[in-house]
């Protein structure tokens, strides 16, 4: 359990100006922070740009931390508020459950790959297939469904990070929930032994399609600070496949960058003109 108290302390000094504490915020929230992007916007690249942004606005408001929560349930709340956004949703709800269910069937007939790093690239479709299911919810099912599902929070702080009724939140989880598990139902052999998909049949249809870059896998290759832990054997439901990624880490160069502002002084006057704090 977080101790709001130190978190308090700790803001406070770097609200003053302490720029250790200003810097340890960041360092504190850098990594959850970026695993909540990947899981939102389905593109590293695009988590990349979303992560900086978020530290930015989060040290822009520390004057605002209350302690209403812990630091890092705080800055969650703050990186849904960029993540589900206005600014977010024309190009960031992209699919939808009966294409996806219908990509299932595509390609299994293809024959077997016999190039190399099979099982590598085996890894990489099982990664980027649960992360285009997320895609199909809309972003404020999917909000919920991480939070629930991904993240494991509890409801009341879930519900608060959205800042919707613990009732509303429990209604959005439970939908998306729903769909979720009915998108994969009787198609992932990884949950059902009877079911048509197996990732290794779809490498060549996914290197066809160009889902894996002419560079290589990318999802395999993100920077994380745990592999998952998940025994991929041992499957209990659609949810545990879909938390079976691992710890993605901040990437450094962008922290970096975050962290240069921090020493410099210069993130005070980054709020955009007109937006609220939290």
């Amino acid at each position: 359990m977080t101790d709001f108290a130190t978190d308090r302390e700790l803001v406070a000094r770097a609200v003053d100006g302490d720029q250790d504490a200003l810097t340890e915020v960041v360092r504190r929230v850098q990594d959850p922070v970026h695993r909540l992007a990947v899981r939102m916007t389905g593109r590293p690249a695009d988590a990349e740009d979303a992560t900086q942004e978020i530290l930015i606005r989060i040290l822009t408001r520390l004057a605002t931390f209350r302690a209403e929560a812990s630091l890092l349930t705080w800055a969650y709340r703050i990186a849904l508020n960029h993540l589900t956004g206005e600014r977010a949703r024309p190009r960031r709800e992209l699919l939808s459950f009966d294409t996806y269910r219908q990509d299932l069937q595509d390609g299994l007939a293809a024959p077997p790959y016999q190039g190399p790093d099979s099982e590598l690239l085996a890894t990489e479709i099982r990664l980027l297939c649960t992360q285009a299911l997320l895609l199909c919810l809309d972003l404020d099912a999917r909000a919920a469904y991480v939070l629930a599902e991904i993240l494991q929070l509890p409801g009341e702080e879930a519900a608060w990070i959205l800042g919707v009724a613990p009732a509303t939140y429990r209604k959005r989880a439970e939908r998306a929930r729903r769909n979720v598990r009915a998108a994969l139902s009787d198609r992932c052999g990884l949950l059902d032994a009877k079911a048509p998909c197996r990732c290794g049949k779809r490498i060549n249809h996914a290197l066809a399609k160009g889902r894996i870059p002419a560079g290589g896998p990318v999802y395999v290759g993100l920077p994380a600070t745990k592999s998952a832990a998940t025994d991929l054997g041992r499957l209990r439901d659609v949810d545990e496949l879909l938390r079976s990624h691992p710890a993605y880490a901040a990437p450094e160069a962008r922290i970096g960058a975050v962290l240069a502002l921090v020493r410099s002084g210069r993130y005070e006057g980054l709020l955009p003109e007109g937006e609220e704090q939290e």
